[in-house]
């Protein structure tokens, strides 16, 4: 039976069909896509590439990752928080990026506002996780229908207004929502396929950060 989203690949595994059946898309759906995150590092890294993706694909922005890494420090939101001008300039002239003056500079300011929220909430997972949407917001099932049909969710629309409020750019319901498929917040791997199961354990497992409370 061929269920609408999922691919069979050569190694005989049923998995969500945006990754293409490419080497490098397939061991991201299979090794990243989904899994509970709880660093600030990557969730900054995310948040910011997810930026960087807006009117472009995912797969470019992931084969240009690394180059973002070396350019970024790391993502490193302490050290990205200290550029200036001349860190500007040095990323508009690196071909290996994605060379928006717009994305790059929302990313530094992005990096001062995630110490804000760092200050605030005592991490930038404690502030996320919090957001965890409850089980009657999810779809009963988790098919391709339903995941087209939501680009957006209540949950990703409150998150997007909240970081406006607080400065953030470059950080609407969609890019959001895409940020919170990838870092597990929810499990978006399509009924059927071999990664669903395995991410529902690891969110089963998962000791969620808890924000700070004032």
């Amino acid at each position: 039976m061929t269920v609408k989203g999922i691919v069979i690949g050569e190694d005989g595994l049923q998995r969500c069909a945006w990754q293409g059946n490419l080497d490098d898309y397939r061991r991201y759906h299979d090794d990243e896509w989904g899994r509970p995150v709880t660093d600030d590092r990557r969730l900054f890294e995310k948040i910011c590439l997810e930026g960087f993706q807006s009117g472009l694909s995912w797969l470019t922005i992931l084969r240009k990752r690394e180059a973002f890494r070396a350019a970024f420090a790391g993502f490193d939101f302490d050290k990205v928080a200290m550029f200036d001008e001349t860190d500007i300039e040095r990323c508009l002239a690196d071909t290996g990026i994605v060379r928006h003056r717009g994305k790059i500079v929302s990313t530094i300011n992005n990096a001062r506002r995630a110490q804000e929220l760092r200050q605030e909430f005592g991490s930038l997972a404690g502030y996320f996780w919090s957001y965890e949407p409850q089980a009657a917001e999810r779809p009963k099932l988790v098919t391709y229908e339903a995941i087209v049909a939501n680009p957006t969710t209540p949950t990703s629309t409150r998150i997007s207004k909240d970081l406006k409020k607080r400065g953030w750019t470059f950080v609407g319901p969609t890019t959001i929502y895409a940020f919170m498929q990838a870092m597990g917040l929810v499990n978006d791997h399509i009924e059927g396929c071999h990664c669903r199961v395995v991410v529902e354990e690891l969110r089963g497992k998962l000791a969620r950060p808890r924000a700070r409370v004032a």
